[in-house]
Parts: C-alpha cells; sequence; structure tokens
C-alpha cells in the first residue's frame, strides 16, 4: 500500500490535461526524429543529439502505435509514477512504510515532478532509472548481487549521459555508512563496467556540444532556483520542508548505516553541485539535467517527520526506535563476525540490535565476512498483552494518515501551479498554433523563409499548416540528410533564389527580426541581409514568441507586381521597415 498509493496519485496528476493541443519545440525533435526508420535515427546520431539516441529509439517504437500528444508524453507519465513509487520503496526499505507513503506522495505532488511528467523527452525516464538503481544499491550493500545495479545504471545513463553523475552521490552514500572494502569492490565493477559502456557515448556527444552553446554559467539565482523547485516554489512550502530536512540529518543514528540521510542528502546535492561546478568553466548545466536529484528531498522530508513523530511519541511516553534515529533498521543490521551471537534478552521489533564477534572461535585463516541480524516482527497472539514498546496498528496507521493529510495540504497549496502547467501557454511556445497561423494566412506556393533556420521545426511537427508553401532556403530535407531541421542552400544560392520574388514570408523568432541580432550561421545571415535591403515589411502576425512577417519589394520594382493583398486580418499589424 505505501508504494501502491504514491504510484496511482502520480499517475492520475500524470493524465490531467496530457493533452494541451500542441507541442513545443523539445518535443517536436522528439516528434519528428522518433517518426523516422531505425536506420535514419541511427544516421542522424552520428552528426546531432546523440544524447538522446535510446530515447528516440524507444519513442519509434511507442509513435509506430498511434502518434500524437498522448502516447508521445505517455513514457513520461509512467516514468514518474515508477519514480513515485521507487522513492516510496526507498523510504519503507530505509525506514518504515509509513515514510515511504510520505516520501512517494510528496514526490508526486511537487510541481518540477508533474512538468516533467507531461514533457515527450526522456528526463522522468531517467528518474525513475535514478531511483531503481537507488534502490538496487542498498539491495547489493546487504549483500546482493551486484549486476542488476549496473545494468540499470548503465540503461539509464544511456537515456541520459549526465545520469553518470549518481555514481558520485552513491560513493558519498557508502562512504557515510563506513560499508567494507567487499562492497567497495563491488561497487567499483559496476561503476567502471558503466563508464565503459558510456565512453563512446561521450566521446560522440562532446563533438556535438555546440547544441548546447546557449547553455550559461550557473549563479547563485540558479541553485536557489533549483532548491525552489525540489522542495517548495512557496515559503509555505519551502519553510517547514528545510526544517524538517534539517532535523533528518541531525540527531543520534542519523548517519549509522545506509540510513535515510545518508541517501537521499548525497542523492539530492552531489549531482547538482558537481554540474553546476563543471559548468562554471564549461556551461552544461540546466535544471532538467538533474531532475532525477529531486528524489532525494521528499525522503529527507519523510525522515525528519518522522523524527517529529519520534519526538511526539517520546512525549506521549511511548517507546519510539533506536536505529536511525526514529527510523528502524528494518532491513536488518549488518554486523562484523564469523558467527554473530544472538542478543540475550528479547527485543522489540525493529529495534538495532549491535552484535560483537563470537570470542575465541578461531577465524581459521579466513576473513570476517558481512552477516546480517534481522529482528523477526513480533505478531499480536490473542489474550497475550502487547511486547514492550509495541503500539497498536490502529494508532499506527492513524500516524500514516496524518502525514498524507499533511501532503494533501501541500498539494493544496500548489494545486494553482500544477494546473496552470497543464496550459500550452506555460511552455516556451505552441508550434501547433503556429502551423495553424500559417494555414489561415500563407497560400500554397507562396515562398517561406524559416529564421533561423530550426524554427522549421513547426513545419516539421505540424505539416498541414504548412501544406504546398514553397521553402525557399531547403536544399536537403531533415531526414534524408541525417539532421534535426534540413540542410540548406548557400548563401549565394539563396540570394539567387530570393532574387525573383516579389515577396516572402518569414517565419521566425522574435529576437531573430531585431536588428541587434547577429546570426552565427552564413545563410541565415544572408537571409536577413536580403529581406533587410530589398524588402519592406508589409504584415505581421505574433504569437507567443514566433512571428510570422510579409516581406515584399518596393512597388517601384516590376517583382513588386506578384505580391499578395495584404491579408485582412484583426491579428495583422502594419509594419515599417524591414527589421524594424
Amino acid at each position: 500500500m505505501a508504494v501502491l498509493v504514491p504510484v496511482a496519485v502520480m499517475f492520475a496528476l500524470g493524465l490531467w490535461g496530457l493533452d494541451r493541443g500542441g507541442i513545443w519545440r523539445d518535443e517536436a525533435a522528439t516528434f519528428q526524429v522518433a517518426r523516422r526508420s531505425p536506420a535514419q535515427i541511427w544516421r542522424m546520431l552520428h552528426h546531432v543529439d546523440a544524447v538522446h539516441g535510446l530515447y528516440y529509439l524507444l519513442m519509434h517504437g511507442v509513435l509506430a502505435l498511434r502518434p500524437g500528444e498522448v502516447l508521445l508524453r505517455l513514457p513520461s507519465v509512467c516514468g514518474a509514477a515508477a519514480t513515485a513509487g521507487l522513492v516510496a520503496a526507498l523510504g519503507t526499505r530505509l525506514c518504515r512504510p509509513r515514510v515511504g507513503l510520505w516520501a512517494g506522495l510528496l514526490y508526486a505532488v511537487t510541481p518540477m515532478v508533474g512538468h516533467y511528467a507531461q514533457e515527450g523527452r526522456s528526463y522522468a525516464l531517467v528518474a525513475a532509472g535514478v531511483a531503481g538503481a537507488t534502490l538496487l544499491l542498498l539491495r547489493a550493500v546487504r549483500g546482493g548481487s551486484w549486476w542488476p545495479y549496473g545494468l540499470v545504471l548503465a540503461v539509464t545513463c544511456l537515456l541520459h549521459e549526465f545520469a553518470v553523475l549518481v555514481l558520485l552521490a552513491h560513493a558519498c552514500t557508502l562512504a557515510l555508512a563506513r560499508v567494507p572494502g567487499r562492497v567497495w569492490r563491488g561497487w567499483a565493477c559496476a561503476a567502471g563496467a558503466v563508464a565503459v559502456l558510456l565512453l563512446p557515448l561521450a566521446l560522440v556527444s562532446r563533438g556535438q556540444s555546440a547544441q548546447v552553446a546557449w547553455l550559461t554559467p550557473p549563479d547563485g539565482r540558479s541553485a536557489e532556483r533549483l532548491l525552489r523547485e525540489f522542495a517548495g516554489p512557496s515559503w509555505a512550502v519551502l519553510g517547514p520542508c528545510l526544517v524538517l530536512m534539517a532535523l533528518a540529518v541531525r540527531g543520534p543514528g542519523a548517519w549509522r548505516g545506509p540510513s535515510p540521510a545518508g541517501v537521499a542528502l548525497p542523492l539530492m546535492l552531489v549531482p547538482p553541485a558537481v554540474l553546476m561546478a563543471v559548468s562554471l568553466i564549461s556551461p552544461l548545466y540546466d535544471d532538467r539535467y538533474v531532475l532525477y536529484s529531486l528524489a532525494g528531498a521528499p525522503l529527507l522530508v519523510a525522515a525528519g517527520a518522522e523524527r517529529v513523530a519520534g519526538v511526539l511519541r517520546r512525549s506521549a511516553g511511548a517507546t519510539p526506535p533506536a536505529a536511525h534515529g526514529g527510523c528502524p533498521g528494518t532491513a536488518g543490521v549488518i554486523v562484523r563476525g564469523p558467527a554473530p551471537l544472538a542478543p540475550r534478552r528479547p527485543v522489540p521489533h525493529g529495534t538495532a540490535v549491535a552484535v560483537r564477534e563470537r570470542p575465541g572461535v578461531p577465524a581459521s585463516g579466513a576473513r570476517p565476512v558481512l552477516r546480517r541480524l534481522s529482528v523477526p516482527r513480533a505478531r499480536a497472539v490473542p489474550g497475550r498483552p502487547p511486547a514492550p514498546g509495541a503500539r497498536p496498528a490502529g494508532r499506527r496507521h492513524l500516524g500514516a494518515l496524518v502525514g498524507a493529510v499533511l501532503v494533501c495540504g501541500v498539494l493544496v497549496v500548489q494545486f494553482p501551479l500544477l494546473r496552470a502547467d497543464r496550459r500550452a501557454a506555460n511552455r516556451p511556445d505552441d508550434l501547433a498554433a503556429v502551423s495553424a497561423a500559417v494555414g489561415r494566412t500563407v497560400r500554397p506556393g507562396d515562398p517561406v523563409l524559416f529564421l533561423p533556420s530550426l524554427e522549421r521545426r513547426s513545419a516539421l511537427a505540424y505539416p498541414a499548416g504548412f501544406r504546398g508553401v514553397r521553402d525557399v532556403a531547403l536544399d536537403v530535407p531533415a531526414a534524408a540528410g541525417g539532421t534535426l531541421y534540413g540542410r540548406e542552400v548557400g548563401p549565394r544560392e539563396l540570394r539567387r533564389r530570393l532574387g525573383g520574388l516579389g515577396y516572402v514570408w518569414v517565419v521566425g523568432e522574435r529576437y531573430a527580426l531585431r536588428p541587434s541580432w547577429t546570426p552565427w550561421n552564413a545563410t541565415d545571415r544572408a537571409k536577413l541581409a536580403v529581406v533587410r535591403e530589398e524588402f519592406v515589411t508589409r504584415a505581421e502576425y505574433v504569437h507567443r514568441g514566433v512571428t510570422l512577417r510579409l516581406y515584399v519589394r518596393p512597388r517601384s520594382t516590376p517583382e513588386s507586381r506578384s505580391a499578395p493583398p495584404r491579408p485582412a486580418s484583426g491579428s495583422a499589424r502594419r509594419g515599417g521597415p524591414a527589421g524594424s
């Protein structure tokens, strides 16, 4: 129940408003690339977007069923729901079921999680992979096999290579838990295998680093924004969460063994801190690249809430759990020695037991091994009084219910943000609206320029609005040329093609039509130069950052006689000189 409830809540929130009626630029890349053949995708990855290669191949199979917005985003919804369940499982394993329930629910109602749960990109799936790998790490530390951990983490890193930073967080967890050398050797083998598998992708993507040239070095505002995205955008949520996090990392037992603080705090802090530090030299940081670190925040908050519950129990005269500062070691206690002695006195369920090596037993040349000692759960017997320190089941369930109600309060506070995020207007652009505007305004056969060239994504994602128009600058289509947006002609050929035109439509970003903007691409510079020198603006349509502008030659030139009449539309604005 502690795991299934967060999964159901996250899945319901993810499906709410999933079809916004349009996709934005990043989703458009997924949508148009995933519908290519595997051979075309593989060819493109040699030139661009290698970091998303595995995700594109996965989405190729998904969109083969029925291309559309819902299926485009459904894998992310499933990934977010799986992550909520895995966060709950982590809280249950590290502490107790109700802590897992609180952590999973808190993860599900976080606005940043909801945002990327409805995004047709890989980030929600990467978060699920990291949470699963963290759970498998705990299993391996307590005697399980290391190959599932390495396999899950390798696949996760192939979905997005920045997930490899979680290895540093896991190393900090092992160091804080003071695990023996055997555990370090197992982890090092798994981490080394992941690094070797990821190395070819890292080398290829490094050659494609121009794709992230738009990123800027992070600063203090970046760190503050990430903290608010992780723990709460408003002080009504952020303040209590920070207090509970502080309680989770303080006090006796907070860092004993694989504890909630020892797992959650490195997961939340280490990957973002390392990526920000690297980005001060070579900008690579964006908050979505470390979405997977968010899982540490609700775990810390839930562990802090459990510590508060322990204080309340002590004030009421109940016997609190002794391990991990309020979180009992439900998975058993790791001890050294060839044959651990059982405790001489009975202890309540959930109490950590320190066991020494048996004195006088020869080691026979063998090194001490790790063993686990678990205290079995006491069963209630009719007519027999409960064991000392045991609490009635109804009281335990009441505590879990109270925590769930408080999480519902967090949901109420953040509900306006979640509701606003379901609108297409909350994304940077809406390519469906751009395509519809072109379809209403531009006639079949009309010449069109995209400025910059990547603005062609509107036509690739929603070709219906551009059907019949003439793409003046296009040389080789995107799928055939192994590129994201197509290969354009050179400046000389572009000038020749524009030379005989009396008018041309420009679909461009607003910044691209400002006089201060200078394109890095020679063909884009030629586009700007020609429309500024040889054309004037006749009409303009602006929709959420994208501009559709009609340029015509002055009426004194013969070519201007072929210009279309100024469209009669209330959204059109009379323009001034080109480039204004």
